[in-house]
């Protein structure tokens, strides 16, 4: 009897599922969707259960729940608390026996106390502590070489296996089921939608199917016609001979995890051994359309397909390094070792959610035990009521841009993530490769003033020029330490001083720019956001993007440029595809933003700028806040939108990309005679909150309404039925 005869009684389960991978990421999933009703789980995986041989079979279980994303401290708050209360055999799948992370250099110091703060505004308990207390949580260490640590008591070690064991047992005991040696070789498709899974050993019907793949993931998505920009890399992970210091030993680990990050370096015990993984070395990418299956593996004499062999060359620094942290190790040596597969990607954030190119095909991949239940619980919460009640647009699979995924980027990027998992990094630090990615147009222009560029998506991004240094040189302003003057100037108060007084022109290219056409444009973007769109060609408004349940997607700017045609000012790649996924037959949703480029000018000479090279009136009368023409700027047809996000007079000049550098000159030339500047994104966002403008995604996102945003002014509940309107 094939799959496709015994799957029945979908109606009574819920849909059809299908989950491929049983690590602990498909295990957790199908916990939390069979807890949530949805019963019908199929979960196939191509190696033999409990231990199939992907990441989760060698995982060394380290659980630190502090990260600077609060949307991965929450998945890894609720790991902790799941596997806190998960055993099996009455063994518990979480050992809480607390984290230390050390700090030998000042600057890592720095850093330790910069992630207290960090934990205590996620909610984990932890505290910056001195190097003797670091001595006596672990004894090993040698403490003159320790200036402090950090300690969280609560975190501790997930015993992955077990966990996945226990979760799937849960997932059995609801009516899922789990296959094990189930290769799949296809994903079935129709109408654009999933269909179901083939296999080695029949056809799985399914109206939803859900790679958990791990680092097999680029290979599934092939299957379904979905990129995923996942690069795989192995990772040294070594035991060492017991120990006379831990002699004696009965529990698998008494002292806390530690992190010697400064070495890129951790440790735990394995009763009287150490177990040592290591980032030290160079990236070893692997091609996960080259890994052997589990039988392979074994027969090429591999203990599982995400152990790869040793390579003592690149242990030997690191060895080095832990023998100088602890000196017991000095006169041992490593019994076992190998490097282990497992995932990373261009920014180091998971991949979860439903590809746009293949409804019912979903993502949860990129994830690491330490936020496995939480990611899991995400992508449940998702699949069955529409959304995850926790923000995760850092984790949106549609979050990347078409300049960001081709295979180049995603392994220069990924290797680059594997480098860095340990390096104090600050906020706006930006990668180095592949750089410069996407530039507009006035780039030439930037670097000939001494533009300090930062990117975002791939772009070039001029945070301040030192053209401007001069007028800063009578600027008062409150000292820095050397951390907060990182990719900071005191230029860019200069740029926000002379925006408020004169006038400044902004590149704005980046900012993404939609085009809605079609008979059905206006009612179907009316139904889409918050505010009335039902006015004249030539206006703009400013509204939102509400999810069903009300909370905020995005905030946009749509500007009416004729009866069935809108510019819309957008966010992110996820804006296109949420309007892309609703929008009707006879409406085009399009991505202009490659092909155009935007000209901010504004300060309150920007009307005595830009009125001259143009024949249309730009006077307030004539062009009143919020308005839209299509005009020409000397030589140049733009697009001139009456917006102020910096909250001074002035316009967003919009036109195409051929004809940018021609705009920038025009402006350039007719400003200097009321001392127009060029200014960066630092000036920019300075004013921005000066203001008291809302950036969606820092200030707000789907976790908040309009109301709680202060944003329900963009709210017009009389217009009519619109997404979000009703709960």
């Amino acid at each position: 009897m094939s799959a496709r005869d015994t799957a029945g009684g979908a109606a009574a389960a819920g849909p059809r599922v299908v989950i491929v991978g049983a690590g602990i990421v498909g295990c957790a999933l199908a916990d939390e969707l069979t807890a949530r009703g949805w019963t019908d789980v199929t979960v196939l995986e191509q190696g033999p259960l409990p231990a199939p041989g992907g990441s989760t079979s060698h995982a060394p279980g380290l659980v630190f729940r502090t990260s600077p994303s609060r949307t991965l401290t929450a998945f890894a708050r609720y790991t902790v608390e799941k596997f806190g209360s998960l055993d099996v055999d009455g063994v518990p799948c979480f050992d809480p026996v607390g984290g230390l992370e050390l700090a030998t250099t000042p600057a890592r110091l720095a850093d330790l106390h910069r992630r207290a703060g960090l934990a205590a505004s996620w909610g984990v308990h932890g505290e910056v502590v001195s190097a003797a207390r670091c001595k006596e949580l672990w004894p090993l260490i040698d403490e003159s070489a320790v200036l402090g640590g950090f300690h969280t008591p609560d975190d501790g070690l997930a015993r992955a296996l077990p966990a996945a064991r226990a979760q799937l047992a849960r997932a059995e005991g609801r009516g899922a089921r789990f296959l094990e040696r189930h290769t799949v070789t296809g994903i079935e498709r129709a109408g654009g939608r999933v269909t179901g899974v083939v296999t080695d050993r029949g056809v799985f019907p399914a109206d939803h199917v859900v790679s958990a793949a791990g680092f097999w993931g680029p290979v599934i998505g092939r299957m379904a016609g979905v990129d995923v920009p996942l690069q795989p890399l192995a990772h040294q992970y070594a035991r060492t001979r017991p120990l006379p210091e831990l002699a004696g030993a009965t529990a698998e680990a008494s002292r806390p995890i530690l992190r010697f990050q400064d070495r890129d370096l951790y440790f735990r015990e394995h009763t009287d051994r150490l177990g040592i993984g290591s980032y030290a070395h160079r990236p070893l990418p692997v091609d996960p359309f080259a890994v052997p299956g589990y039988d392979e593996a074994r027969a090429g004499g591999l203990r599982m397909p995400s152990s790869l062999p040793f390579t003592e060359e690149d242990w030997a620094p690191s060895w080095e390094d832990c023998r100088r942290l602890m000196p017991a190790l000095r006169g041992s040596a490593i019994e076992e070792g190998f490097n282990g597969v497992f995932s990373f990607t261009p920014d180091g954030m998971p991949l979860l959610g439903e590809a746009r190119t293949l409804q019912g095909f979903w993502l949860a991949e990129a994830v690491w035990v330490t936020h496995s239940a939480g990611a899991a619980r995400a992508v449940a919460e998702w699949m069955v009521d529409g959304r995850p009640e926790l923000d995760v647009h850092e984790c949106d699979l549609t979050r990347f841009e078409d300049a960001q995924r081709s295979p180049a980027y995603v392994r220069d990027r990924g290797a680059q993530q594997f480098v860095e998992v340990y390096d104090v990094l600050h906020p706006l630090q930006p990668m180095e490769q592949p750089r410069p990615l996407r530039v507009s147009p006035f780039h030439a222009r930037q670097q000939e003033l001494g533009a300090y560029f930062l990117e975002g998506g791939g772009w070039e991004r001029p945070h301040w020029y030192e053209a401007n240094a001069p007028l800063a040189a009578d600027l008062d302003l409150p000292g820095r330490d050397a951390w907060s003057a990182l990719h900071w100037s005191p230029v860019a108060a200069a740029e926000a001083r002379a925006t408020r007084e004169r006038v400044a022109l902004y590149d704005m290219t980046p900012l993404r720019r939609l085009e809605v056409t079609g008979p059905g444009a206006l009612d179907f973007l009316h139904g889409m956001t918050t505010n009335n769109l039902r006015k004249k060609p030539g206006a703009v408004t400013y509204t939102l993007l509400l999810d069903r349940t009300g909370g905020i997607r995005s905030d946009l700017t749509v500007a009416r440029l004729g009866p069935d045609r809108f510019q819309v000012g957008a966010n992110s790649p996820a804006d296109l595809d949420w309007l892309v996924r609703h929008a009707p037959d006879g409406v085009t949703v399009r991505d202009i933003t490659s092909g155009t480029c935007c000209m901010g000018v504004w300060g309150p000479l920007a009307r005595a700028l830009v009125q001259p090279l143009t024949r249309d009136d730009f006077s307030h009368e004539g062009f009143g806040y919020f308005r839209a023409k299509e005009t020409y700027v000397g030589h140049v047809p733009v697009t001139a939108l009456r917006l102020s996000y910096v909250g001074e007079l002035g316009w967003e000049l919009y036109t195409s990309a051929d004809l940018g550098l021609r705009l920038w000159d025009t402006l350039w030339e007719a400003g200097r005679e009321h001392g127009v500047i060029a200014a960066g994104r630092s000036a920019f966002n300075s004013l921005r909150l000066e203001k008291g403008y809302r950036a969606w995604g820092v200030d707000m996102t789907d976790e908040h309404d309009p109301y709680e945003a202060g944003v329900g002014f963009a709210v017009r509940l009389d217009k009519g039925d619109f997404v979000g309107g009703r709960r």
